[in-house]
């Protein structure tokens, strides 16, 4: 028997088009000036929240819908700067994730208000928030007779802004008098405590169809949003399509005579001869345990049932009377219309929720739009969230991914090695780096026939990290190299190496931070010559971005014949430019520069040399020019 090829054990595709064609047919029974929150929560209910969002922000969404902090976080990660509702209450722990991540949650209870505005307080912030009445579903919420406090309460926070006021249906799509009833005790609530806020909110989806929540400027869409029908009724009133296919692919065909069993505890039983195909699919990856011996999956175009249990990994189906089957057919568990996820839970009395949210827990995402694939969701499900890992096992990953990239192990373990030296070092996870990097020197006659006097003038930006910064001279590599080290030290001269250290060989003309002339201290250690920079005002400015201007004075041997420049940090933008007298023999330039690009522009006008990096391109530390004369 041939074997084609076995493209993967499992995958979900979603269909971004038929996502798209049940928004604008839900968007028919919102009002002209209404507007719609699109709920993402659990991963866009195993949909993707990423993708999802993309396209419902498209098509009009004002805002998206999360269950907790750490979904609208991911969402934050992820790009989105729309406003992020939470629907369920938070923590007091996580106030500080909410308010980082510019959250809006949900309020029921004074005490929670209290401390996120006293939270808001300590940051200096505002934070917009939602209120929820709970109006009769008696989940979440605070009750009616609690929701006056509240509002009032919350009111008379100066740090808290409520941007939304909302409750919930209970039955929606299945009992219209209750519902009915719960939208006039909101408007009723509303109306009582005169609450005014620029969303108001009470209609889901269902209720949407069902005509319910008109009232309001803004409905929620959700379940049937992903082509789920949660009641038959809703049929006849829209048309919706799956968004979501889990598919598989045959592994194995056996054949067995009437009488033998398959699968755990011998639940099933062969009435006949029976061909049968094995798929790598189980529990574990999604498909209900519930759905052994009553399942049914499509094969070739052919409806197959579900015999024996559902094991963790497997399951087994039916293939006498499906015609040819081949080890590698595609095998269609969730999706089309004969298998959607609402009629395949009420094959079990389970929930279309459940079952999406739990579909494909080992299976890629497929992404398809206008019949194309144009993305895909990793196994994990989850996108890469750095913070997610201790920092030895995001070393590993930087190391793998760099191997992958380079596809080879040894060179991705030299590369992240040296990232993570340089970096990384002594677990110092905060990198400084200079922007804007400025270093011109000039030379001219110093009036000594064994000196040149060379001016240089210093200019960049960088985060300050301390009240004071040093600036250090020396007359040999080996006193100097102690000064790289250190984080401090922000200027560092080598000398000749027969030249006398002395403030009149070397010293600081002016130093200045955001243009404030800085006090300077000179003393000497071993062999090096320090000058310690320092300014009482800076110490308001530690921590943040500044601008550094260093400009000295030095006397510079004739007979060295040759000049160098080195960048000692990770820079954003160089431009590093030499001086020089009608004198001087013709002076060449050579860089060497590590980072984005190995080959900066090097220009010449009269008796100046410049080397330079376009403004946004990095250079690596060990980067430098050399010129000679």
């Amino acid at each position: 028997m041939a074997v084609k090829a076995i493209r993967e054990r499992s995958w979900v595709e979603i269909d971004l088009d038929a996502f798209r064609a049940n928004l604008k047919a839900l968007k028919a029974f919102i009002g002209k000036d209404g507007g719609f929150i699109q709920i993402v929560k659990a991963d866009a209910y195993g949909h993707g929240a990423r993708e999802i969002a993309r396209i419902a922000l498209s098509e009009g969404a004002v805002a998206l819908g999360v269950a907790n902090p750490e979904e609208g976080k991911l969402l934050r990660i992820q790009g989105f700067k729309e406003p992020i509702l939470i629907l369920s209450p938070s923590l007091p722990s996580e106030i500080p994730d909410i308010l980082a991540s510019d959250l809006w949650p949900t309020l029921s209870d004074p005490a929670f208000a209290r401390e996120l505005d006293q939270a808001c307080s300590e940051r200096g912030i505002k934070a917009k928030v939602s209120l929820k009445l709970d109006s009769g579903m008696h989940r979440s919420g605070a009750l009616a007779d609690e929701f006056g406090k509240l509002w009032k309460a919350v009111k008379k926070l100066p740090r808290l802004e409520v941007q939304s006021v909302f409750s919930h249906f209970a039955a929606s799509e299945s009992d219209p008098g209750f519902s009915q009833a719960q939208e006039e005790e909101f408007l009723a609530i509303l109306k009582k405590n005169k609450v005014e806020a620029p969303w108001l909110h009470l209609a889901n989806s269902s209720a949407l169809v069902n005509g319910l929540g008109k009232s309001l400027p803004l409905c929620r869409l959700g379940i049937l949003s992903y082509g789920i029908y949660t009641h038959p009724g809703q049929k006849d009133k829209i048309a919706l399509k799956p968004v979501m296919t889990f598919k598989s692919t045959v592994s194995q065909l056996k054949e067995i005579p009437a009488g033998a069993s398959v699968g755990y505890n011998r639940s099933w039983k062969a009435a006949r001869d029976t061909l049968y195909a094995v798929i790598p699919v189980g529990y574990a990856d999604g498909y209900d345990f519930l759905l052994s011996n009553r399942g049914t999956v499509s094969l070739n175009g052919s409806l197959c049932s579900v015999i024996g249990r559902v094991s963790m990994d497997m399951l087994c189906v039916d293939i006498t009377d499906a015609g040819k089957v081949e080890i590698g057919d595609e095998v269609v568990l969730l999706g089309v219309e004969a298998l959607r996820a609402e009629d395949l839970a009420a094959v079990y009395g389970g929930s279309a929720y459940e079952l999406l949210c739990q579909v494909g827990r080992r299976a890629k995402r497929y992404y398809y739009e206008g019949r194309r694939l144009v993305t895909s969701a990793p196994l994990s499900r989850r996108e890469f969230v750095s913070s997610d890992y201790p920092d030895s096992k995001l070393s590993q990953i930087i190391q793998a991914a760099i191997s992958q990239r380079v596809n080879s192990e040894e060179m991705g373990e030299l590369i992240s090695r040296e990232i993570l030296r340089v970096f990384f070092y002594n677990k110092d996870r905060e990198i400084l780096y200079r922007k804007d990097f400025r270093h011109h020197i000039r030379f001219s006659d110093s009036g000594d026939s064994r000196f040149w006097r060379a001016k240089t003038t210093l200019s960049f930006t960088k985060t300050l990290q301390n009240g004071f910064f040093t600036v250090a001279c020396a007359n040999s590599e080996a006193a100097l190299k102690s000064y790289f080290k250190r984080r401090d030290v922000e200027y560092r001269w080598l000398m000749d190496t027969n030249f006398e250290l002395s403030p009149e060989a070397f010293s600081l003309s002016s130093v200045r931070i955001n243009g404030i002339e800085l006090e300077t201290k000179l003393h000497f250690r071993n062999t090096c010559m320090e000058i310690r920079c320092s300014h009482p005002a800076l110490k308001e400015l530690v921590g943040s971005e500044v601008f550094y201007e260093i400009d000295t004075l030095t006397l510079y041997p004739r007979s060295s014949h040759q000049l160098s420049v080195f960048i000692t940090e990770l820079t954003h933008g160089v431009k590093i430019s030499f001086s020089y007298p009608e004198a001087l023999p013709p002076v060449e330039c050579v860089p060497v520069f590590a980072g984005q690009n190995k080959y900066p522009r090097v220009s010449a006008g009269k008796n100046t040399i410049t080397v330079s990096t376009k403004a946004g391109e990095w250079v690596f530390p060990q980067s430098g020019v050399v010129f000679a004369y």
